[in-house]
């Protein structure tokens, strides 16, 4: 699950712009105000922040550099009714990835974000540990308690997608999605409960009580530690 942070003082078009960006992977949290932003981009987890530049309160470029220095892996996009030259240096100099001057269209802005969240998809984090595991996805190494665990290509890719979105629920249709990438035009929905269950025998404890793999019902799954 991606979540954006988005900091815009008009709020008409902060609503504009959320509602063209959330979707069934993708959740958007707003900030109207330099010290709000500031509050929430310090407490949340976010894949991408969108800033304006010109607040009641301040300038974006303060959060932009900050945000940089905290999280520097964060990427940036900057909004702004500024569209010099000079400005749109600044702006990629105090290390924003992307800028967009106002007015811009919805459609453009959606398609700009979706490839800074492709950029970032591609540089996923390979290794995870979280007690009792360690997986490490580049090696394809996976182990509980230092011992190894054997698991198949496709119980990888399921454990991959839910450890990715940790504490979030994955629904089913997205994993059938992700998990089954050969290009089938039809994957029975029972593939994704029988590899659930094999993945659960190899990682929980007691798999018929999991405490890591839980199935949501109705939904999906969620991996959470």
């Amino acid at each position: 699950m991606d979540t954006v942070f988005l900091l815009e003082d008009d709020e008409a078009m902060c609503r504009g712009i959320a509602l063209a960006l959330v979707g069934p992977e993708r959740t958007v949290v707003c900030a109207e105000t330099l010290q709000k932003g500031r509050e929430i981009l310090r407490t949340g987890e976010f894949q991408l922040a969108i800033l304006d530049v010109n607040l009641p309160d301040g300038s974006g470029l303060e959060l932009l550099k900050e945000s940089k220095s905290r999280y520097p892996d964060l990427p940036v996009i900057l909004l702004t009714a500024n569209d010099g030259e000079i400005d749109q240096v600044t702006g990629l100099e105090a290390g924003a990835d992307d800028y967009i001057t106002k007015p811009f269209s919805l459609a453009i802005l959606r398609a700009r974000v979706n490839a800074q969240l492709r950029r970032k998809g591609t540089e996923r984090k390979a290794i995870w540990e979280m007690e009792p595991f360690l997986f490490d996805f580049g090696r394809m190494d996976y182990r509980r308690e230092g011992r190894p665990i054997d698991l198949s290509k496709t119980e990888q890719r399921l454990l991959r997608v839910l450890v990715e979105n940790q504490g979030h629920v994955v629904p089913r249709e997205t994993l059938l999605d992700r998990v089954w990438t050969d290009g089938a035009e039809y994957v029975d929905e029972n593939a994704l409960s029988v590899t659930v269950k094999r993945l659960r025998g190899k990682l929980e404890e007691n798999p018929s009580q999991p405490r890591w793999l839980r199935t949501v019902y109705g939904i999906g799954y969620i991996w959470e530690i």
